[in-house]
């Protein structure tokens, strides 16, 4: 079965690594691929790396209007910028999101494709989580899921890949002479993912999240994402560990593991690390997620969603082996 792909913003690091995925997959067809700054230009002009099969495809500049056939689009545009021209897709053209415009919004599903896969199922627009929430979120589920933390006293502390802040351009602060040997803090106090986050955290809860302190940095490294999570309950660390087995119990790639996770153990993959420590004595939860920012941070789990909406295996074209070193 051929299922025709395309993906707009392919230039950027979520779409190009959308795009590798795609190439690989065992039903997902690209037939389009659109860009701004790069259209008119073929993909192995982008990107010197590419299948022979796709090298000739010329990038288009994105318009709604002129779409060809297709079955799924992949969104992969900064947030603010794809709202207005997806609306003027088809309805018969499945759309998965991996920009911020539509997370919470209605007839849009929520893609946290781990924790909610009946929610994505057989649905037609998908917004995918974005990359601090898909670490955070994953391990945060099963300890809101049980009431073995207080969803009010969370604080996130999490740290990411240059990767992480977009391709940029010329001007880009997030160059090699501004990046290396450095830890940048940003977004304090009103990053857009936090809404999304605090939405998730009261759903699995049933409580408010109206005390979530989140705090980004940007590391000096390409890919990965960490994110160390303080809460509030009276648990061990072995109740916290049977909480997330029991949880993502037969769940692909979810692993829980005894040891705090490493961002390289993710680093190519789709796959979520998280672990847990805790001092009952002290109310003292620490949960830890890790994950590649461009994995199941982005375009890992897009292509996990659209395997979901278009009744496919959810591993299908995502089974590849992290890279290592």
């Amino acid at each position: 079965m051929s299922i025709r792909v395309g993906i707009i913003g392919i230039s950027g690091f979520g779409g190009g690594e959308t795009m590798r995925l795609i190439a690989g997959h065992p039903s997902f067809e690209l037939v389009y691929a659109a860009g701004e700054g790069s259209a008119g230009r073929r993909l192995v002009d982008r990107f010197p790396g590419v299948p022979a099969k796709l090298a000739d495809m010329v990038i288009e500049k994105w318009d709604p209007a002129t779409l060809p056939k297709l079955d799924v689009l992949f969104a992969s545009l900064p947030t603010g910028t794809s709202a207005e021209a997806l609306a003027r897709v088809s309805k018969d053209v499945k759309i998965v999101d991996i920009g911020g415009d539509h997370r919470y919004v209605e007839g849009w599903a929520y893609g946290l494709a781990d924790v909610w896969p009946d929610r994505i199922e057989g649905r037609s627009r998908v917004a995918n989580p974005g990359c601090f929430p898909a670490a955070t979120l994953t391990a945060l589920a099963p300890l809101l899921a049980d009431r073995l933390i207080e969803p009010g006293n969370i604080v996130i502390d999490a740290k990411t890949g240059i990767s992480g802040a977009g391709r940029g351009g010329a001007d880009s602060r997030f160059g090699y002479a501004e990046s290396n040997e450095n830890l940048v803090p940003y977004g304090l106090l009103k990053h857009v993912h936090m809404p999304e986050m605090a939405r998730t955290i009261e759903q699995l809860s049933g409580g408010s999240a109206a005390g979530l302190v989140f705090t980004p940095h940007l590391v000096p490294m390409t890919r990965g994402l960490l994110a160390t999570i303080y809460c509030r309950g009276r648990v061990t660390t072995a109740e916290c560990l049977d909480a997330a087995r029991r949880f993502y119990a037969g769940r692909a790639f979810v692993r829980v593991t005894d040891t705090p996770p490493q961002t390289k153990w993710a680093s190519g993959s789709n796959l979520a690390f998280v672990s847990y420590a805790a001092d009952p004595e002290r109310d003292l939860v620490i949960a830890m997620g890790a994950v590649d920012n461009l994995g199941k941070g982005a375009a890992g789990q897009a292509v996990q969603n659209a395997n979901l909406i278009c009744g496919l295996p959810e591993t299908a074209g995502l089974e590849g082996v992290p890279v290592w070193p």
